[in-house]
């Protein structure tokens, strides 16, 4: 700025021209022109002096200064009105040389090259262009003086005379030494500046060393105390641990001592537990034995029982009450065996159950024995008579008989039947009878040990047999139609596929008996356990079960004769203890399970008899849908009647017989309703008011759960007069699915 201001104060003077006389004419009126715009632009220049920018002053002391040095270091810039002022000069000028004449008008070229020029720098430089780095001030520091000079000089070539010329050079010269001088000031302070960095850099290294010298040796102090101080706690620590085993010594004598006297307690414990296991082991023998005895005794009451010299003899109350008092026993023994062993208190129960039963048969004897002194005073009295009617005497015994029968017939309803009906296991004899063929029939299949061929032809009839059965699921009409299809050819004769192979039972003369025994056999099996376990099984394994068995007659006797064994009350009958049977066969012949001599959780044993009650229940009532229905269900719904009249005309059975009566009612009942209607209602009735009292009075209290809920299903549908759908029941739907 202070150049800019500077360089407007210098006058404008024209160059002399060359080759002239030194008297100067009298000026013409272009000269005249030209005075004027030389005066013009004095007055600019005092203009400008009076500017803002005009009035800075100049010190020459400002170069010592760092600030004044880094403004002379910067690039030089020119006053925004400088342009404004050298172009109204430019064109006046230009003006005038047009005026005087043609002879010099190559000359106005170079200036208006230097007016263009100048306005360029001017315009670049007060556009504000962006500053310069340091870096790049001073490569182009010489450029950029050099150029301006080299722009003054021809600018002011044309405009500035020669002695102005010449104070300008001076002027920049005296500006250069300046700026030269500023520079090596500045270089001796950077070189002070170096040194005195240099010098605090040698200071500040040897108080490092002091200091590192210094922490040198108080670490080396701190490590001379702590490894004064680890021997002295090492010592301390000897002493320590020293007193510590001798502690160690003597809670290891106590220890001993108390080990050696527990091992005392566990042996006198081991030793408890080893009489206590005998005795209850004991007890429970005491306890089948009683048991054995007190069924033994039970055998000796038949309600059936008619002497042939007492027809009027009734011995059905003694045996309701010896089938409760061998019920109560059973289930003290069930509940026992579940609990552990059993205590004194129940050996002294079961002992009392046995001198109730001692003490009913004896009153039973000793009725009997009344019965048969009355009967022989009765017949001395007949005798003489006898003696005096001897036309008579033929009459009266033909007579006699007659009204005993009637009144031993009328006590006989009073009570129920033990024994299932002759023609009942009748039946439940041929169709064992049955199943015993059956087996004999391929015994030289079962049998075979030596022949591998013959045993692989009995794996894969068996697999071909039973692996359909258990695909039987709750799954789509059209594939139960397929496992339909793939069982009757099978039994058809016809080749199926099994596990990649094609089977038939064709490849063994035995092959088709061995297929109707293991079908039959996994039918009740699914029962047992995929029925007991998922209860809407029942219906699409009993659909396919009864097609089978309507187009494969044998299917459904073998059926029928596993069902039996498994489950002795879906005859129904109850199997009696003979004599010279063990207690774990008679358990087997009820139904349960029995494995290393101990017999399973009566609540297992439910699970299963309900699902094979279950099955049977929907078989009865389904029929496969694509077989022609003209004929009768090989096994029908009137099959379920006559089971559910022979439970009810037989006694009842603790826990047992409410459950089943629950099952089947539950899945058949609907069934039932739809065909008998009155009979139906009347033989609910019949239940709730006479038979559930018979079945809670040999209920205990913790065996009530399976009557409470059988009773609530009584009033529900005897409220509702509507025996509700069961619960997985196969709907029109699931075949078009």
């Amino acid at each position: 700025m202070a150049r800019c201001a500077r360089g407007a104060r210098r006058p404008a003077v024209p160059r002399k021209r060359k080759g002239g006389l030194g008297v100067r004419p009298l000026p013409t009126a272009a000269e005249r022109d030209a005075m004027e715009t030389r005066q013009l632009r004095w007055d600019t220049v005092a203009a400008l002096r009076t500017s803002s920018k005009g009035r800075l002053s100049y010190c020459r002391c400002w170069l010592r200064d760092e600030d004044v040095l880094e403004g002379c270091m910067s690039p030089l810039e020119l006053s925004p009105y400088a342009g404004w002022v050298l172009d109204r000069v430019i064109k006046q000028t230009a003006q005038e040389i047009a005026s005087s004449g043609s002879s010099t008008p190559k000359k106005s070229t170079p200036l208006a090259n230097r007016s263009s020029s100048l306005e360029k720098v001017t315009s670049g430089s007060c556009q504000g262009s962006p500053p310069l780095s340091s870096t790049e001030l001073s490569e182009t520091k010489g450029n950029d003086d050099r150029s301006f000079l080299e722009m003054d000089q021809e600018v002011l070539q044309a405009v500035l005379p020669s002695k102005v010329t010449e104070v300008e050079g001076c002027i920049r010269m005296y500006e250069e030494m300046h700026r030269l001088k500023g520079k090596e000031e500045l270089r001796q302070r950077q070189e002070q500046q170096e040194q005195m960095v240099r010098a605090v850099y040698d200071l500040a290294s040897e108080q490092l060393k002091r200091f590192d010298e210094l922490k040198e040796l108080k670490q080396h102090q701190e490590f001379q105390d702590l490894q004064e101080v680890m021997e002295k706690s090492s010592k301390e620590a000897q002493g320590q641990q020293e007193k510590l085993k001798e502690e160690h010594r003597h809670r290891a004598k106590v220890l001993n001592l108390k080990l050696r006297e527990a091992e005392q307690q566990r042996q006198r414990q081991e030793e408890l537990e080893r009489l206590r296991k005998e005795e209850g082991q004991e007890r429970l023998r005491r306890l089948y034995s009683i048991q054995e005895e007190v069924l033994q005794l039970n055998q000796q009451i038949d309600p059936n029982y008619r002497h042939k010299d007492l027809p009027r003899i009734d011995l059905s109350a003694y045996s309701n009450r010896g089938n409760q008092i061998c019920g109560l026993v059973s289930g003290l023994i069930r509940t026992t065996s579940e609990r552990g062993f059993p205590t004194q208190v129940d050996v002294a129960n079961t002992e009392r159950a046995l001198q109730e039963m001692r003490g009913l048969i004896s009153s039973m004897q000793q009725e009997i024995a009344a019965a048969v002194e009355e009967k022989r005073k009765r017949d001395e009295e007949e005798e003489r008579q006898k003696q005096q009617e001897l036309l008579k005497k033929e009459q009266m015994k033909a007579q006699t008989p007659a009204p005993a029968q009637q009144s031993g017939g009328k006590k006989q309803k009073e009570g129920l039947q033990v024994k299932a009906e002759e023609s009942t296991m009748q039946w439940y004899q041929q169709l064992q009878d049955a199943a015993e063929q059956c087996i004999a029939s391929f015994s030289g299949l079962s049998n075979c040990k030596d022949n591998n061929e013959v045993k692989k032809i009995k794996t894969e009839l068996q697999k071909a047999a039973t692996i359909p059965v258990s695909q039987i699921s709750r799954i789509a009409g059209s594939q139960l139609r397929e496992i339909f299809d793939k069982i009757n050819n099978l039994l058809s004769g016809k080749s199926v596929q099994s596990g990649g192979r094609t089977v038939s039972v064709t490849q063994h003369p035995q092959g088709l008996d061995f297929v109707y025994y293991k079908l039959a056999e996994k039918f009740v099996n699914q029962g047992e356990e995929e029925v007991a376990s998922h209860r809407d099984a029942a219906f699409p394994i009993a659909v396919v079960a009864s097609g089978i068995w309507e187009l494969h007659p044998r299917v459904g006797d073998l059926f029928l004769a596993h069902l039996h064994k498994k489950c002795p009350y879906s005859v129904p009958f109850y199997p009696a203890l003979k004599e010279g049977t063990s207690m774990e066969e008679y358990q087997r012949m009820l139904g349960y399970q029995v494995k290393d001599s101990k017999v399973e959780e009566q609540d297992h044993f439910l699970k299963r008899m309900s699902g094979m009650i279950r099955l049977y229940a929907a078989i009865i009532q389904l029929r496969w849908p694509y077989i022609n229905k003209q004929g009768a269900h090989p096994h029908g719904l009137n099959n379920g009647w006559r089971w559910l009249a022979q439970m009810l005309n037989m006694e009842p059975l603790a826990d047992v017989t409410a459950t089943l009566l629950f099952d089947f009612l539950e899945v058949c009942g609907n069934a039932l309703m739809k065909q008998y209607q009155v009979q139906f209602w009347k033989m609910m009735l019949l239940i709730r008011e006479e038979y559930c009292p018979r079945i809670e009075a040999i209920t205990s209290s913790g065996q009530m759960g399976s009557l409470t809920r059988f009773k609530q299903f009584l009033e529900e549908c005897l409220q509702k007069k509507e025996i509700p759908l069961p619960k997985g029941a196969l709907q029109p739907s699931f075949w078009r699915a």
